[in-house]
């Protein structure tokens, strides 16, 4: 099974490294990306970019993968879904929810020279970067890709609603299943809330597991394929 991996923003595709080894060893073909403006030095990307990235990766793929999106980046699954209602057999969300049909992609800092550079650690103490040590958090910052400006301020489009009826996994990370569970019935992500088969499952790590604890997130991908 083709499982298609898509990490959030300042990482390109090999922070999936040691999950990717692991799905290998479970018998399956992770395709790691590496997106416009985060890795190929392309600082004028934008989010219509990133998402024909997706999209041809989907188009390659080995029957109907699974896309994993994390972070932000579930909002980039999400919309492959949406464009390729069809091609995807599910939808994995890892520390992230989808945002919605004419909302921004990633406009959560600030912007400097036409980027989003990593802010710090300030805004992530606590649950997020908790299993992080020191020289973690040093390497974290010193290879982190500045996201341009094109794809954090960069407007989501959906447009088809079978995307609802995709299967959806959300991986719980800093947050458990009951709060995400919260959060949806609340209205708070309003895309999850009409999704018809989802699923929550649960990773003690932060927000970063693909770092943290990649041999557990590999397993909990390769079941989402097989459920």
């Amino acid at each position: 099974m083709d499982i298609l991996l898509i990490a959030g923003l300042w990482l390109d595709g090999s922070a999936w490294d040691d999950v990717a080894s692991e799905l290998r060893s479970l018998g399956h073909r992770p395709v790691p990306l590496t997106l416009p403006g985060q890795g190929d030095g392309s600082a004028s990307a934008t989010l219509a970019d990133q998402v024909a990235t997706v999209l041809d990766a989907v188009d390659s793929a080995s029957g109907k993968p699974v896309v994993v999106g994390h972070s932000a980046a579930c909002t980039l699954a999400w919309t492959a879904a949406d464009a390729r209602p069809d091609k995807v057999s599910a939808v994995v969300l890892i520390g992230g929810f989808p945002a919605s049909d004419g909302k921004p992609y990633a406009d959560f800092f600030a912007l400097r020279d036409g980027v989003m550079p990593f802010p710090g650690w300030a805004p992530f103490e606590g649950p997020d970067s908790a299993d992080l040590d020191e020289d973690a958090r040093r390497a974290f910052a010193a290879t982190a890709i500045p996201v341009p400006e094109g794809v954090a301020t960069g407007v989501v489009r959906l447009t088809d609603e079978r995307r609802f009826k995709i299967p959806v996994v959300v991986v719980c990370p800093e947050f458990t299943p009951a709060q995400a569970e919260e959060w949806i019935n609340a209205g708070d992500v309003p895309e999850l809330a009409r999704v018809e088969h989802l699923e929550f499952v649960d990773v003690d790590s932060g927000h970063w597991p693909m770092l943290t604890k990649p041999a557990e997130l590999a397993r909990l991908l390769a079941a989402a394929g097989t459920a």
